[in-house]
């Protein structure tokens, strides 16, 4: 009930400033000696002036034309110049501030020309001189109160489109996570079944291995993509499917295994401290995503998975021999892979070396000093 506390706030205010501006108009009268001495009327009008701002937010409109009218009969009967003029100026701003810029721009002429009157009614001595100060009243706070409301307007549209730059940037990143878990499972059940196909008819029992083996890559793929769809709705993961990260690379192997690929893992450094989780799922999926290729285009029986540790990075290399020409790759792995590490601030390079392919990453973990 936001609005209920801010309209209280405003009638609280509002009569704290209509006491105020009382006491002051019998300031102002005192010293200013005008023509015309301060009576019931003037109270009056400078009282039902302020009471007005205690709508200024939800009726602006209404606020400033009783603040003009009051105003501009108050100055019209000859009263000395007071607090009244703050209090249209207050409502100046309000309406500037929260009402229709179009309907603003008519109220403000019309309240100009309404507080003008009082030049020609009253015996003023600064007469038309005082057309600049008059106009100011309204042009000052009018002019202070639209640059504050195109400021707010500016910054709701930048919220605004931080919002939806965030929300494209969670759906890519989980577009590339569903790729690189569906992908790599993916491949590895084609090699498995391409197995079981092609021993089926010779080697029953060498299909019904590779035939096992599809169904654990399947069940370990679908577990992991559930455990990413359940970290992206900040649910709990699955007790069963831990987060993917570096600490699961003998899992990886498994399956590379059972698809015909032998990993060797070599880990050396010392693992110092935490390693901050969106590096330690970057690394997974960046050893996922080059074991996937070699699956895929590498032609190859063997791949060797470097991890080192130092107290400011993890470095991850994956490397297998090239064997024949490689199968021209049409996906988007190794720009993926590129984009995660860049994303971290780390540096990535992967192409052929002396008859291997190689995927070289560098992530830095903050360890430094």
């Amino acid at each position: 009930m936001g609005w209920i506390r801010s309209s209280a706030a405003d009638l609280g205010t509002a009569a704290l400033l209509a006491v105020a501006a009382v006491a002051g108009s019998a300031v102002a009268d005192e010293v200013g000696r005008p023509s015309v001495p301060m009576g019931t009327w003037g109270h009056v009008l400078v009282v039902i002036a302020a009471l007005g701002l205690a709508a200024r937010r939800r009726r602006p409109l209404v606020t400033l034309t009783t603040a003009a009218v009051c105003t501009g009969v108050y100055l019209a009967l000859g009263y000395a110049y007071g607090p009244v003029i703050l209090v249209l100026m207050i409502a100046v701003y309000s309406a500037a501030r929260h009402a229709p810029p179009r309907a603003f721009a008519w109220c403000a002429a019309a309240t100009s020309a309404l507080l003008l009157v009082h030049l020609l009614t009253s015996d003023r001595a600064l007469g038309w001189l005082g057309v600049v100060p008059t106009a100011a009243w309204v042009a000052v706070p009018g002019a202070l109160g639209h640059s504050l409301r195109l400021r707010h307007q500016a910054d709701r549209r930048a919220r605004a489109e931080a919002i939806r730059q965030g929300l494209s940037d969670e759906r890519l990143r989980v577009a590339q996570e569903v790729h690189d878990v569906v992908g790599h499972g993916l491949a590895a059940i084609k090699m498995q079944a391409d197995v079981a196909l092609h021993v089926m008819s010779r080697r029953p029992e060498q299909a019904r291995v590779a035939l096992e083996a599809i169904s654990r890559s399947s069940g370990q793929a679908l577990g992991e993509l559930r455990t990413t769809l359940a970290v992206v709705r900040h649910a709990d993961g699955d007790d069963h499917a831990p987060a993917a990260g570096l600490g699961r690379l003998d899992d990886l192997r498994g399956r590379m295994a059972d698809a015909g690929v032998t990993v060797r893992v070599d880990t050396t450094g010392t693992r110092s401290g935490a390693v901050p989780p969106q590096v330690d799922l970057a690394g997974y999926r960046i050893v996922q995503e080059s074991l996937t290729n070699v699956l895929r285009h590498g032609r190859c029986e063997r791949a060797d998975v470097t991890v080192r540790y130092t107290a400011d990075s993890v470095t991850i290399t994956v490397v297998n021999p090239i064997t024949g020409m490689p199968a021209p790759g049409t996906g988007t792995g190794i720009s993926g892979m590129r984009a995660r590490v860049e994303a971290l601030g780390g540096d990535f390079a992967a192409g052929p070396v002396a008859r291997r392919f190689e995927v070289r990453a560098r992530l830095p973990t903050g360890g430094g000093t």
